[in-house]
């Protein structure tokens, strides 16, 4: 029997089941790397090899207008975790007008002190916190998991690029808890040539174990599963190594299905699928830019990761909870990441704080009657507010794909997409007259609406243009007023504090030796 088959006999036998009241609900956040609105079957991908995925739709609520909050990986998991734009949260730079930042292994920053983080809240209910896999907010020892409230952690800070020479930068390590049990292509082997890794099976059997050991203990627990597969260099284990009609991508996806499936069938196994609250998402749109081999889909929508345009923002998103959610339903609400923290919260019984402007909403009405609620959706690049959409209208302030200095080294964050006027490669400023684009007839992007015709050879602006701009005007105009930046955790880079002697490296023998500090403003081309 697959186990497909088995998530529907045993869902089905049990969706009956009364619901686990919200005090104590589980809460599970899936969070990809680099996977793509149209990666999924449910949403068209033609190869249709995501059968869990799609499974979790029919039986859950499917969001086709579910955002990020930034269009590269760094913000945007600050963004889900403390529900603040990172503008406010500090993770953005200012070295640059309009410039994707993240944490790399110079990056000086992470994580300021000053935020509240999901599970720090949830432990007001005693909840019990693990992240598995990918952390991202920053990597030294005051950054990491455990010092913002999770209570466990396997996974490691920065993404699995590499190999690396020890003696100019060193392999990112990989660690359990508060100490490092190795490092990637050392101990937690990825080969590069053929992308063979067993790094998704261990992610997995860590989230089923940690499930099992917290239902035993009768404890209310937040698991965020983060794995990196379909980041590149993208991997899978050997058993699913070249089974994809969509290449070495494809074969991670599955693998990635085949272990959401393996997670949900675990739910319903222990009896607590209808007291937990299941949340599917990416964290960015597909990185085009590595494809095809190295790259997933963004389906009908414009460019992908590093850009504001929807293929870069716009996310599937799948949430679960039977018994709780209607089977088989599609919202349009206009959803972001940072609704997570707010919507987890709601469901856990604990108020937000109330000394900052939280950014997400709570989705309950959303998730258990298929309400709307009204609100706008930012498209912020850096510390610049890029284009914000309000209905099914998107007004784009700024547009930019990348560089002329990256394009021509063979960059393209939009291939075989180019739009002219659109997907510009200078920054270009359109404030006084927005870009205005009609979502819904034009996904894609490509087709402005017109601010002039002629009438009387005098050139007006037409109705629509007209109201959609005084629409977003107001909106903007009241954001920008409201906005109190954070302090940029970005802007700086040091050598010296790269991972060369993480916790626990004495005990493996794996601590290098730092360069001197000699800290600079990071370059940021993108």
């Amino acid at each position: 029997m697959s186990l497909t088959t088995v998530i529907c006999v045993l869902w089905a036998v049990s969706v009956g089941q009364t619901a686990g009241s919200q005090h104590g609900t589980n809460i599970i956040i899936m969070l990809m790397d680099d996977m793509g609105w149209g990666d999924l079957g449910v949403f068209g991908e033609p190869s249709k090899e995501t059968p869990n995925l799609d499974l979790m739709a029919a039986q859950g609520m499917l969001f086709p207008n579910f955002y990020t909050a930034n269009p590269l990986c760094s913000p945007s998991r600050a963004a889900l975790l403390t529900g603040r734009l990172p503008v406010r949260n500090g993770f953005y730079t200012t070295n640059a007008h309009a410039r994707n930042a993240y944490t790399p292994q110079e990056i000086v920053g992470g994580i300021s002190p000053d935020e509240i983080l999901l599970p720090e809240l949830l432990k007001k209910k005693d909840y019990v916190s693990k992240i598995i896999g990918k952390w991202h907010l920053g990597h030294r020892t005051q950054y990491l998991p455990l010092k913002h409230g999770f209570d466990e952690w396997f996974g490691s800070p920065n993404c699995h690029f590499g190999p690396y020479n020890n003696s100019v930068c060193p392999n990112i390590p990989v660690y359990n808890n508060s100490e490092m049990k190795g490092r990637y292509y050392e101990e937690f082997e990825i080969n590069v040539k053929t992308g063979e890794s067993n790094l998704t099976q261990i992610y997995l059997k860590e989230g089923l174990d940690f499930i099992s050991q917290q239902a035993v203990a009768q404890r209310p627990f937040f698991l965020y599963w983060a794995p990196d597969a379909t980041h590149a260099p993208v991997y899978a284990s050997k058993r699913f190594l070249g089974k994809s009609q969509r290449g070495r991508y494809g074969d991670a996806m599955m693998e990635l299905d085949d272990s959401i499936g393996q997670i949900l069938a675990h739910l319903v196994s222990l009896g607590i699928h209808n007291k937990t609250l299941v949340f599917f998402t990416s964290d960015n749109g597909a990185a085009v830019m590595s494809g095809p081999l190295q790259s997933g889909s963004n389906g009908p929508f414009l460019c992908g990761k590093e850009t504001t345009f929807e293929g870069g923002m716009r996310e599937p998103a799948i949430a679960w909870w039977p018994g709780r959610i209607p089977a088989g339903t599609v919202s349009y609400q206009l959803g972001s990441v940072m609704d997570l923290f707010t919507t987890s919260l709601s469901v856990a019984g604990v108020l937000p704080p109330d000394d900052r402007v939280i950014d997400g909403l709570d989705l309950s009405p959303v998730l258990f009657n298929n309400s709307l609620l009204d609100r706008p959706i930012f498209y912020y690049r850096g510390n610049q507010l890029m284009a914000v959409r309000i209905g099914q209208y998107k007004a784009h302030y700024w547009t930019w794909s990348n560089s002329w200095e990256e394009f021509n080294k063979g960059i393209n964050f939009c291939p075989g997409q180019e739009v002219p006027g659109v997907t510009t490669h200078t920054q270009e400023e359109h404030t006084m007259q927005p870009l205005i684009f009609h979502l819904g007839q034009d996904p894609g992007e490509r087709y402005p609406i017109r601010k002039m015709f002629c009438q009387l050879k005098n050139r007006v602006e037409s109705k629509e243009y007209r109201d959609v701009l005084r629409r977003v005007t107001a909106v903007v105009e009241q954001h920008q007023k409201d906005l109190i930046p954070g302090m940029p955790q970005l802007n700086m880079c040091d050598l010296a504090v790269m991972n060369w002697s993480p916790p626990g490296c004495e005990q493996l023998g794996k601590c290098l030796k730092a360069p001197e500090s000699n800290p600079w403003k990071c370059d940021w081309p993108h």
